[in-house]
């Protein structure tokens, strides 16, 4: 077996400038041309808020990986208040060829599977949801109707729907720009397990029609009848699976440890997965990611997704929230870098962008930093603009010698 090992690390949304083909996506009613979710947060600090006063933004480990450079590639400059630094790692910028801007396509696409055919959008238009389909729900779930079956925010949604919700014992259902069927439930009065299940039941209906959804969301909530709400830690994707086997698949069907900490598993569809370990906010994503190292065995792959930069900060348009979380994660990396063998390989990437400062609360259509870290590395080096985040798949199905992904090419 391989000594060598992986450890992906994916920094959702971390975006650094828009792509080539931004213009054919929006965020609100604007394009993502002019989106750059590094750049403008860290525009952002170095202006200076209200609430956060004028500095810049303080990232060094990421810097020193090339986070930077990697910017630079994309944007032709460094972020605002940033210079130079010495350099300790291989850095790359990439696009994304796929046809969404959404989690499983980034996530697909970093593991050598671009998505090449269109996923279905629900209509931003009241009653988005088709009649029929909605029937056909009701009559293999027994639930009597639902709220909502509109475009929203998830927290807007719960500020309006959840006493109701309450009252009626109605499900929420609801989407986004993206292609989701979204169902935000009361963990304790409708139920957790009936959530789910119901969820299951929503999956089954899409698979079975002529739509390609990509998720079914669910969203628990706790709280008291009239409010206030929040959203709990206990959210389930139910995805479609990859068309195609993934940098993960490669690694399980050559009995490699393929570790997915976070909503990694959910993402495949739970393909391609040896063990899953479900962990919410960044600290327990940590402290999990830190803990598969220890165990995963030569030639395996650990993969984590550190969710809250899009779902807490990039769809809630958090500028300040979401450059605090990259210093946090920041001053995490040397505990990371100090649990690699010589012999690791580790990627830090992104699926997509979710700018704060855009209009509209969507993801946006970005390039992403492809920064590696091995101590059995050469000299720092300039890997250039990548034309899909397959080339990270197949680099990482290179480093542990597993047969090639489907699309990419290697950058070492």
């Amino acid at each position: 077996m391989n000594a060598r090992r992986v450890i992906l690390i994916v920094m959702d949304s971390l975006g650094i400038g828009a792509g080539p083909d931004a213009y054919k996506f929006q965020s609100g009613d604007i394009p993502d041309s002019g989106s750059d979710t590094l750049g403008h947060i860290a525009s952002a600090f170095y202006i200076g808020t209200a609430i956060q006063p004028a500095r810049p933004l303080r990232l060094p480990h990421l810097q020193s990986l090339g986070l930077g450079e990697s910017y630079r590639i994309s944007r032709g400059t460094l972020p605002a208040g940033w210079s130079r630094c010495d350099l300790s790692g291989h850095f790359a910028c990439a696009e994304s060829l796929s046809t969404g801007k959404d989690t499983p396509s980034g996530h697909w696409e970093i593991a050598g599977v671009p998505v090449r055919f269109d996923w279905t959008y629900f209509p931003k238009v009241p009653d988005c949801f088709p009649p029929p389909l909605l029937a056909e729900i009701f009559h293999r779930s027994g639930i009597a109707g639902s709220l909502g079956n509109r475009h929203a925010s998830g927290t807007e949604i719960l500020d309006e729907l959840g006493a109701e919700h309450m009252r009626t014992g109605l499900p929420i259902f609801y989407t986004s720009a993206d292609s989701v069927f979204q169902i935000a439930c009361h963990e304790e009065s409708f139920g957790l397990d009936r959530l789910l299940g119901l969820c299951q039941t929503v999956r089954t209906v899409l698979d079975e029609s002529s739509l390609k959804i990509g998720r079914v969301i669910a969203r628990p909530f706790t709280g008291p009848a009239s409010g206030p709400f929040l959203r709990t830690g206990n959210r389930h994707d139910y995805a479609v699976p990859p068309p195609a086997p993934t940098l993960l698949q490669r690694a399980a069907e050559d009995g490699r440890d393929a570790i997915g900490i976070g909503k990694i598993a959910d993402i495949y569809a739970h393909t391609g997965i040896t063990e899953e370990v479900r962990a919410s906010g960044h600290a327990a994503l940590w402290t999990e990611t830190l803990a598969a190292i220890d165990r995963c065995r030569d030639g395996g792959l650990v993969m984590t997704n550190f969710v809250d930069f899009d779902a807490v900060f990039g769809h809630r348009r958090d500028t300040a929230g979401y450059g605090l979380a990259l210093e946090e994660f920041d001053a995490r990396l040397p505990d990371l870098i100090a649990k690699l063998r010589p012999t690791d390989l580790l990627c830090l990437t992104a699926d997509h962008g979710n700018d704060p400062t855009w209009a509209g609360t969507d993801h946006t259509r970005e390039r992403v930093p492809v920064l590696f870290h091995s101590t059995s590395l050469s000299a720092p080096r300039k890997l250039g603009l990548r034309h899909t985040f397959a080339d990270i798949g197949q680099t990482l199905a290179n480093w542990l010698s597993l047969p090639a992904v489907p699309e990419g090419t290697a950058m070492f």
